[in-house]
């Protein structure tokens, strides 16, 4: 593992920390007119997704965690698990849905996704950030609710219920912001 200083901290490094993976959020150097310089961090847990704040001193050693990301397809479901093929060395992987947590929610057949490994252990799948995806099953609109932005809960071909406006129907492609599971648009 290679050793970095707090004063080679940027956005966007995982660091090795003694609890676990922690990603950079955001981070300030700081030199106070009286006493020794330090860095001021936000770490975002990669397993979790919390984000904390850590102070370090300048200039400390901490171990930079070197992530292994690849392209990856997904292809099918085989029982729970999602299995997923490298497309530059057609590997195919088994993946927990445990390991995708909510990226599973948008996954479709031959949808992209970036996969990062740690030690062969899956620490994140990156999703793009809006898909389109087709409704399952809704309730027709009623002609009295019409109130302007009245929603009604859509079941996407996934399985997720997401709230969608009265004039989308069973068959409609939408897109949706994976980000955090809100209608953006029909399409």
């Amino acid at each position: 593992m290679p050793a970095i200083t707090t004063n080679d901290l940027k956005n966007g490094i995982t660091l090795e920390l003694d609890n676990g993976l922690f990603q950079v959020v955001e981070f300030q150097h700081v030199k106070p007119g009286k006493g020794g310089a330090f860095v001021r961090t936000k770490l975002r847990n990669v397993r979790t997704g919390n984000v904390f704040e850590k102070t370090f001193n300048a200039g400390i050693r901490v171990e930079q965690a070197i992530l292994d990301k690849k392209d990856m397809q997904f292809l099918y479901r085989d029982g729970d698990d999602y299995v997923f093929m490298d497309t530059v060395s057609y590997d195919q992987m088994n993946v927990n849905p445990s390991a995708l947590g909510e990226a599973a929610d948008y996954l479709i057949e031959s949808m992209s996704a970036i996969i990062a490994q740690h030690n062969g252990e899956i620490v994140s799948v990156e999703i793009p950030a809006a898909v389109e995806l087709t409704i399952a099953n809704t309730e027709p609109g009623v002609q009295g609710d019409r109130v302007s932005g009245a929603r009604k809960p859509a079941e996407l071909e996934t399985g997720k219920v997401i709230q969608v406006p009265l004039f989308v129907n069973v068959g409609d492609k939408v897109r949706v912001d994976t980000r955090s599971g809100d209608y953006i648009t029909r399409v």
